[in-house]
């Protein structure tokens, strides 16, 4: 008998059919020995429809108070799936109980709507497992030491659950999600990709900064962390597909390096359409001024990506950034108004229409020319690079976003990655 942990994304939660197809396939694999964890996110577009509502009454509102009455709202949703999935089970014959993060509890820090998880208390859902019954607990969400609901951010489900597998030591921690598994690149964008068998720890890190939708950054660092076994796989299969042949389909999160996986120079394409980037002209070509401008930023609790700083002539340069779009106009208004006054720089100028594209692959440590010949294939199809960001098995590109597609079809034919593993 094993501990599995199973999340259920919001379009597998997204009515009550959906609903009762996760009771049933949970259920079968209860009925199988295993005690059953699951951690589901809200219904399909609820936390969006929750979140409009403030956002109408208080459109621009933005402080501490504001922000707990947000999590205090968002959470409902996942409290509210987690309550319908427990009642599908009860009707599927299953003993089962939810328990809404702060009853487990699930404790973190006090960082409204972007908190972190600290610990996880599970001798409650621990004595519920040796009673028989299926634990439901919600996604997304924790409790301070103040006892204030929290949540995680978005993609939050993903961490809770694989912080709960790592917290119980489970045996693998499985996401459903609406795509069967990790593919090379966005179906949608190259029909030709190609869904991967297994993926490094370390690619899918990168895959997951960079872009890639299909798990949220911070359940991959956690599972690298406490090298919690993780397999990405499709909740619309047939809920009655055999046990064995389910724990074996999607794309499994390894943490072992095998010959097959060192022949894949690049593994995958990555991209990000919700960059902006920021350049400050004319500043000052002295000591201290990278942190001038970003220590700045960071207190503003904006994340910086790609950082370029042009060389000096006449004792001035040019220092570029990339931010999430959505910080953009705040990124602006904070260096016009508080750093630039200080800095001596000329101006602040920015551009909202960019994207990042990467090129993946552990095979990149041992292989040369990889960086040149994805930068060859981007300059054949008139691809201009506005910045290079590069890592052991990563290199990215700032480019024009009319371009992004075209550039991941490049790229994905360049690499071979149409091509079956031999």
């Amino acid at each position: 008998m094993a501990l599995i942990v199973h999340k259920y994304g919001g379009t597998s939660m997204g009515s009550p059919e959906r609903i009762r197809n996760v009771a049933k396939r949970v259920a079968k694999w209860a009925r199988a020995g295993h005690q059953m964890v699951v951690v589901p996110s809200a219904m399909s577009g609820e936390t969006n429809r929750l979140l409009g509502l403030a956002k109408e009454l208080a459109p621009s509102k933005s402080s501490a108070a504001y922000n707990r009455e947000l999590d205090m709202l968002a959470a409902t949703g996942e409290q509210a799936s987690s309550a319908l999935l427990a009642i599908a089970l009860q009707a599927e014959g299953m003993e089962s109980v939810s328990y809404a993060g702060w009853q487990v509890p699930i404790k973190t820090n006090s960082a409204f709507t972007k908190a972190r998880i600290e610990s996880i208390d599970d001798d409650r859902v621990r004595a519920d497992l040796a009673a028989g019954k299926v634990v439901v607990i919600t996604g997304f969400q924790g409790v301070d030491e103040e006892a204030n609901i929290t949540t995680l951010g978005r993609g939050g489900s993903d961490t809770s659950a694989v912080a709960v597998a790592a917290a119980m030591k489970a045996a693998e921690c499985l996401i459903y999600t609406d795509v069967d598994g990790v593919y090379t690149t966005d179906p949608r964008v190259v029909p030709e990709a190609r869904r991967l068998q297994t993926v490094s720890f370390e690619e899918m890190l990168e895959m997951a900064s960079l872009g890639s939708k299909v798990l949220q950054i911070r359940s991959v660092e956690f599972a690298g962390k406490y090298k919690v076994p993780l397999r990405v796989l499709s909740s619309f299969t047939p809920w009655d597909i055999d046990i064995n042949e389910e724990a074996k389909s999607g794309t499994l999160i390894t943490f072992e390096e095998d010959e097959k996986m060192e022949q894949a120079v690049v593994s995958g394409i990555a991209f990000n359409r919700d960059e902006a980037k920021v350049s400050v002209l004319g500043v000052p070509d002295k000591p201290g001024i990278a942190y001038h401008i970003l220590g700045a930023v960071a207190d503003a609790n904006i994340e910086v990506d790609v950082i370029i700083q042009n060389l000096s002539k006449d004792g001035k340069t040019d220092f570029s950034f990339t931010v999430h779009r959505g910080e953009y106009a705040r990124t602006v208004e904070l260096l016009n108004t508080k750093v630039l006054p200080s800095l001596g720089a000329a101006e602040v100028v920015g551009d909202t229409k960019i994207c990042k594209v990467s090129i993946v692959g552990i095979g990149m440590r041992s292989h040369v020319g990889v960086a040149s010949k994805m930068f060859r294939s981007l300059s054949e199809e008139g691809i201009n690079i506005q910045m290079i960001s590069t890592s052991e098995i990563k290199t990215s590109v700032v480019i024009d976003e009319k371009y992004m597609e075209l550039a991941v079809r490049a790229l994905h034919k360049a690499f071979d990655l149409d091509q079956p593993v031999s």
